[in-house]
C-alpha cells in the first residue's frame, strides 16, 4: 500500500459498504487494502475480476482507507458493473494492517488472499492456488511472484512446484509478506488479525499462520503475483521504513516463534531468519541514521536484548562473520564500539583473507586486537567460503565411460595449489562416498575458458572400487581444495544457463550388475539443477515395456495401505480372473491369487538394503491384464523404500515398472507395537518414483502442539 498518516484517530463511524454479497459462500476472498491507490487500483482490481476462477466462485473486498486521490470513486465505479466486488470506505486507520482486519470480519469464502492495490493477478493465479490446496488439503499456498519495475520478490521457494510441504522443508518462511493464500478456517481457529503497526505488520501474522497450517503448497509453474513499485515511490515499505516503525512488528516476530515453538534447532531454524532480517539487517541499515540520543537510549537497549534472548549460540554460529561480530558487541554491551563497526562497515567490507591453518579469517580491523578481545570465531568465513563451480558439458565416451567437464574453485583466496574432486553419495543408502579425482583442464575448452576447469570420467560399471556402482540414485558432489581449505558443494548445472543449453546425456546400458543382470545409467538434473545419476534396470531390447501403473491411492478403508492399480501387456497379461475376489483378496499381508507370479510389489530402503516383495492380485473387472497391488506400510521400518512393481513375462529376467508419485498423494498415520508412525510420499529421480518416507512420531512433541492450540482456542 502507499503512504499514510502515521496515527489513527481515536474512533471511527462505522465503515459504510457499497455491495452487500449474498448467496452460496465463494471459495475465495479476495481482500484489498487500498490508500490513495490511483492509478494503480484499477489493474489491481480488474486483475481479480477477470480470473479464470470465475466471479460466481469468489468475492472481492476492496477497502477504501480514508483516501483523497478519488480512489474511493474509482472503486464504486468498478462495483458498479462487478455484483462481486464489495467496497468499503472507511477513515484512515495508519495502516495496512486495519483495512485488511476489516476485510477478514466480512469475508466468507474458503480461502482468503490478500491482494495490495500497487499489485495485481496473473489470470489463472487463484484457479491454480486453489486446485492446489484442494488436491492437497494444504492450508497455506504460495504462488509465483513477479517482479515489475524492479522490487524485490523471493525466488528460492519457486524453483519447482511442491505440493505439499512445510517451513522446515522449504524456503517458504524467507517471505513473510500477505500476498498467499490462506484456509480462512486456520486464520478463524487461530484468532488472527494484523497489529495496528506500519510497518512488519504482515510478518507475524504470516509467521503464526506458517508455524500452525497443516501443509503448504508452492505454485511455481505459473505467474500467479505481480509486485509492482508505485509511480510516486509511495509503497508503504518505503515511506515507513524508519526503526520507529519497525521495532513493534519485528519484536512480534521473535515473541511469535517462541509462542509456537519450544527451544531446540527447531526453533533456531526458523528464529535465525528473524535474527537475520529483523535484528541484523536494520541494526546495519538503519540504526546509525537515528539521532545518537534516541539510538543509544531507545533501540539499542531493544537490540541487545533480542540478540541476548533470542540469538542463540548454534544460530550465531550459521550467521555471516558481519553479523556474528554485531551479535558480540551486543551482547558484550559495547556501544560506541557497535556504532563504530556500523559506519565503518562499507570500507572494512572490503578488506582481505586471512588463511591459517585451514581456516579463512576475515581481516577486520577488530580482528586479533589484544585491545578489543573479540573471539576469532567473530571473523572465521570458512564455511561460507562461496565456491565458483558449474557444470559443463557431459557426454558418453566409447565403452561406457561418462565424460564430464566442469569449473570450481574457491572464491575469495588466491588460487595457489588448486585440487577438485568429485563424490558420489548414494541418496539415502548410508554407504560410504565414492571419490574421483578430477583432472585440472585448461582454461578455453568445452567449459568456456573458465578458470578451475576440470575433467571427470565415471564408470559405472567399475566406479565403485572397481565394482559396478549399485542401484540407486547418486548425487554428485565437488571437493575444492586450495591452501588446506576444504569446500564441499552440490555440482550443480551453473545459473548463466538459462536456455537448457547444456543437458544431460541419455541413458546407457552397462554391466552386468551385482545380479548379474544389465543396469542403467541415466545422468538427470534434479529440480533444483544439481546433477544426479540413476542406476536401475536395463529394460531389455527389443523387448516392449511389460506394462503401467494407472493409479496410486490410499485404501479408503484403512489409510495405513498403499493401492497401486495397473495393467500389463503381452505375454504377461493374463485374463482377468473373477474368482479372485477383486483387490481385496491380498489382504493385509498381502496373500491372495496372483497374477500367474507375473508381477510383484517391491519396496526398497535405501539405507538398509532390506527389501519386501508382496504378490497382487488380478481384477476382477475391466480389461485383460489389469492388477491391484497392496501394500500394508505397517510392515515397513524407519527408512525411505523405493517403491516398483516387478514383472516376468517368461521371456527373459524380471523386469521393473517404476511407481511414479502421484502430487496430490497426502501422508499417512499407523500403530506399530503401540507406538505411532507416520509416511511421506517423495517423488525421487527423472521419473519421479514413488519414495516413501517413513519414521515414527514424536508422542510428547505432538500432544504439546496440540495443547497449545487447545489452550489458544
Amino acid at each position: 500500500m502507499p503512504s499514510r498518516s502515521p496515527r489513527a484517530p481515536a474512533a471511527h463511524p462505522a465503515p459504510t459498504a457499497r455491495t452487500v454479497a449474498t448467496g452460496t459462500p465463494p471459495r475465495v476472498s479476495v481482500i484489498v487494502p487500498a490508500y490513495n491507490a490511483m492509478p494503480e487500483l484499477t489493474r489491481c482490481i480488474t486483475s481479480a475480476m477477470e480470473q479464470t476462477l470465475g466471479l460466481d466462485r469468489m468475492e472481492i473486498i476492496a477497502i477504501d482507507d480514508g483516501s483523497t486521490d478519488g480512489t474511493g470513486a474509482e472503486l464504486d465505479r468498478l462495483a458498479a458493473g462487478c455484483p462481486a466486488l464489495r467496497v468499503v470506505h472507511q477513515p484512515n486507520s495508519g495502516g495496512a494492517g486495519g483495512p485488511r482486519n476489516t476485510g477478514l470480519d466480512l469475508a466468507r469464502g474458503d480461502f482468503v488472499f490478500f491482494l495490495d492495490s500497487d499489485d495485481y493477478l496473473g489470470p489463472d493465479a487463484l484457479r491454480r492456488m486453489v486446485a492446489m490446496a484442494d488436491e492437497n488439503g494444504t492450508d497455506v499456498v504460495l504462488g509465483r511472484m513477479v517482479s515489475v519495475g524492479g522490487r524485490a520478490v523471493p525466488t528460492a521457494v519457486f524453483r519447482h512446484n511442491q505440493p505439499r510441504t512445510d517451513i522446515f522443508s522449504s524456503a517458504a518462511y524467507r517471505t513473510l509478506g500477505p500476498w498467499k493464500m490462506f484456509r480462512r478456517s486456520l486464520i478463524e481457529r487461530l484468532g488472527l488479525r494484523f497489529p495496528p503497526y506500519r510497518n512488519c505488520e504482515d510478518k507475524p501474522f504470516t509467521a503464526a499462520a506458517y508455524l500452525n497450517a497443516d501443509g503448504i503448497s508452492v505454485v511455481a509453474d505459473y505467474d500467479c503475483y505481480y509486485v509492482r513499485d508505485r509511480e510516486n515511490g509511495n509503497n508503504l515499505t518505503r515511506v515507513a521504513a524508519g526503526l520507529a516503525h519497525r521495532m513493534d512488528g519485528s519484536r512480534l516476530c521473535f515473541e511469535t516463534v517462541a509462542r509456537h515453538l519450544e527451544p531446540g534447532p527447531r526453533r533456531d531454524r526458523i528464529m535465525r531468519r528473524h535474527v537475520e532480517w529483523e535484528l541484523c539487517g536494520p541494526l546495519r541499515g538503519l540504526l546509525a541514521r537515528e539521532d545518537e540520543r534516541e539510538a543509544r537510549e531507545r533501540f539499542y537497549p531493544e537490540f541487545r536484548h533480542w540478540a541476548r534472548t533470542w540469538a542463540t549460540d548454534d544460530i550465531c554460529r550459521q550467521l555471516e562473520a558481519r553479523d556474528r561480530l554485531l551479535i558480540h558487541l551486543l551482547r558484550a554491551d559495547r556501544f560506541d564500539d557497535l556504532m563504530t563497526v556500523i559506519r565503518r562497515a562499507r570500507e572494512d567490507e572490503r578488506r582481505g583473507l586471512l588463511v591459517d591453518k585451514g581456516r579463512v579469517y576475515w581481516l577486520h580491523p577488530l580482528f586479533r586486537d589484544p585491545a578489543a578481545g573479540v573471539p576469532d570465531a567473530c571473523f572465521d568465513v570458512t564455511d561460507r567460503l562461496p565456491v565458483h563451480h558449474g557444470f559443463g558439458t557431459a557426454r558418453w565416451r566409447d565403452g561406457g565411460v561418462l565424460r564430464v567437464t566442469g569449473h570450481a574453485r574457491l572464491g575469495d583466496i588466491p588460487a595457489v595449489d588448486p585440487r577438485t574432486e568429485v563424490i558420489l553419495r548414494e541418496r539415502d543408502a548410508g554407504r560410504p562416498d565414492i571419490r574421483l579425482p578430477a583432472t585440472p583442464a585448461p582454461p578455453g575448452g568445452d567449459d568456456g575458458h573458465r578458470a578451475g576447469g576440470f575433467t571427470l570420467d565415471i564408470d559405472p560399471a567399475a566406479a565403485d572400487g572397481g565394482a559396478p556402482l549399485s542401484a540407486g540414485i547418486w548425487d554428485l558432489f565437488l571437493d575444492v581444495r586450495d591452501q588446506g581449505v576444504s569446500r564441499t558443494v552440490r555440482f550443480r548445472r551453473a545459473e548463466t544457463d538459462p536456455d537448457g543449453r547444456r543437458t544431460p546425456p541419455p541413458p546407457v546400458t552397462f554391466g552386468p550388475g551385482p545380479d548379474g543382470e544389465p543396469l542403467r545409467a541415466t545422468p538427470f538434473f534434479t529440480p533444483y539443477g544439481n546433477v544426479s545419476l540413476r542406476i536401475g534396470p536395463a529394460p531389455a531390447a527389443g523387448r516392449p515395456a511389460p506394462g503401467r501403473v494407472t493409479g496410486v491411492t490410499w485404501d479408503p478403508a484403512g489409510r495405513a495401505t498403499l493401492v497401486v492399480t495397473g495393467q500389463l501387456t503381452g505375454p504377461a497379461a493374463p485374463p482377468p480372473d473373477p474368482a479372485a475376489g477383486g483387490a481385496r483378496g491380498a489382504g493385509a499381508g498381502g496373500a491372495g491369487p496372483a497374477t500367474g507370479g507375473a508381477v510383484r510389489l517391491r519396496v526398497r530402503d535405501g539405507g538398509t538394503g532390506a527389501v519386501h516383495e508382496l504378490p497382487v492380485c488380478p481384477a476382477p473387472d475391466g480389461p485383460r491384464g489389469g492388477f491391484t497391488a497392496r501394500l500394508p506400510l505397517p510392515a515397513l521400518g524407519p527408512g525411505r523404500w523405493t517403491v516398483t512393481l516387478t514383472t516376468s513375462d517368461g521371456s527373459g529376467p524380471p523386469r521393473a515398472i517404476p511407481v511414479p508419485c502421484p502430487g496430490g498423494l497426502r501422508g499417512a498415520r499407523w500403530f506399530r507395537l503401540g507406538r505411532p508412525y507416520c509416511v511421506r510420499p517423495l517423488a525421487c529421480g527423472p521419473d519421479r518414483t514413488l519414495t516413501l518416507r517413513v519414521a515414527p512420531l514424536d508422542l510428547r512433541r505432538g500432544a504439546r502442539r496440540r495443547l497449545a492450540r487447545l489452550l489458544r482456542g
